[in-house]
């Protein structure tokens, strides 16, 4: 594989930007190499600034699920930007994006757009915090929800990836006022809101866990946190930006039947373009400014071109059989991996839930922070860059996920399986 462009381009971000890039993962330290500049991308498939192409498993991690320049995408992007990018002001296709979402997410009767999924996550939380009247958020090890102060507690995602066990700059207040507890606990969780109830305001949780690689919520773990929340006068907010219109139109709430009482959504309901929302029932959203004294706002929310390309995925999405066709791809692809596991022996466990999976190289299960704490890095690492060598992108990370789009074919699977079987078996040489 040629990289020459590549890795000219890498020197001169480095110096103009912090390690190179403008999100840590990307960085692509944790597998031991330096980051492919990308050029385009079509259906299944990106292509490098070297002419290198590859079967991509990121989706730019996660919104591109029709796959790379869909020309339903495309076509309202360059429509909308012909009669301008922004305008500071109100537009049709807000109205007509927010109410797509309120139909199709089972907790949400109102919606507010940001830029992003960590804008979305800490308005959430200042929602929260401005109707209960209390301070204290609680999350779960090992899950990440954007990187605002309160977050950076055991958080998963890059952090994971540079062994970073918080960050500083984030105030020892702050801190104290975050609790973080074991995913699919849900007797220690039980334990600690009982104690603490009068002081919690809300608990924040990725219904599927996508950012410690795939955990899947054990039974009765949401729904314990539903009944538990409930009991208490806890606010209960799904982050649903990676699972949001992928894990089913109405995300993972509307796949495991638990009703928030607040959604974080991102990625797919911008189509590939900066976009993040917050929303839920009617009695909370409405204590947001204007019409209540939770402030947020900002710029470039709502922005036309954002709302185009989110209107155009989401219009795809309501075709008939979009997730059993997605449903059918996950169940391809995991139990090809599955079956080269137990045929070449390797150590690796595999979780996958609808479109989202991990390959852990681990010798057990893995279900929450600690057991995926015990995969191999270093192996994984090797697995990496031999499918880079061999045309397939997979996330730098071992503590991140998979991504299956509606552009992938059985023949993009197969070469991936077929790649990953030779991987496999230079791991066991």
């Amino acid at each position: 594989m040629k990289r020459t462009t590549s890795d000219e381009m890498f020197g001169r971000a480095k110096q103009v930007i912090p390690g190179g890039v403008n999100s840590p993962v990307r960085a692509c330290r944790s597998v031991g190499c330096d980051p492919l500049f990308i050029r385009k991308g079509q259906g299944a498939c990106i292509y490098d600034v070297d002419g290198n192409e590859f079967i991509d498993f990121v989706c730019s991690w996660g919104p591109m699920i029709l796959g790379h320049a869909h020309p339903s995408v495309t076509s309202a992007i360059q429509m909308t930007g012909q009669e301008g990018t922004s305008f500071g002001a109100p537009t049709p296709a807000e109205i007509e994006l927010a109410a797509m979402v309120v139909d199709a997410v089972p907790s949400i009767e109102k919606v507010r757009f940001v830029n992003s999924g960590t804008e979305a996550t800490m308005s959430a939380v200042r929602l929260a915090r401005g109707y209960t009247k209390r301070n204290i958020v609680v999350k779960f090890d090992g899950c990440y929800h954007g990187h605002a102060d309160s977050f950076l507690v055991k958080a998963g995602s890059g952090l994971l990836t540079l062994g970073i066990p918080g960050s500083p700059g984030v105030p020892e207040d702050i801190v104290r006022n975050t609790l973080s507890l074991p995913y699919n606990d849900l007797v220690a969780f039980e334990s600690i809101l009982r104690e603490k109830a009068d002081e919690i305001a809300c608990v924040i949780v990725e219904p599927v866990a996508g950012n410690m690689g795939c955990v899947a919520p054990a039974p009765g773990f949401l729904e314990g946190i539903r009944r538990i929340t409930r009991e208490l006068g806890i606010i209960l907010i799904f982050d649903e930006v990676i699972t949001g219109f992928r894990l089913a139109y109405g995300g993972a709430q509307q796949r495991y039947g638990i009703i928030p009482d607040l959604t974080c959504l991102g990625k797919i309901i911008g189509g590939g373009l900066p976009v993040g929302a917050y929303g839920g029932k009617r009695e909370i959203m409405d204590c947001i400014a204007p019409d209540g004294p939770v402030y947020q706002a900002g710029t470039l929310s709502g922005n036309p071109l954002a709302m185009a390309a989110g209107i155009a995925t989401l219009k795809e999405l309501q075709v008939a059989n979009v997730y059993e066709r997605l449903e059918q791809k996950g169940m391809m692809f995991a139990e090809g991996l599955e079956q080269l596991i137990r045929s070449t022996g390797i150590s690796a466990q595999l979780n996958r839930v609808g479109s989202l999976m991990t390959l852990f190289f681990a010798a057990g299960p893995v279900y929450d922070f600690d057991t995926a704490m015990r995969a191999d890095t270093v192996k994984y690492a090797q697995h990496y860059r031999q499918m880079l060598e061999d045309g397939i992108y997979l996330a730098p990370s071992q503590f991140e996920v998979a991504f299956l789009s509606l552009a992938h074919s059985e023949e993009h699977i197969d070469k991936a399986l077929k790649m990953t079987e030779s991987s496999f078996k230079k791991l066991t040489d």
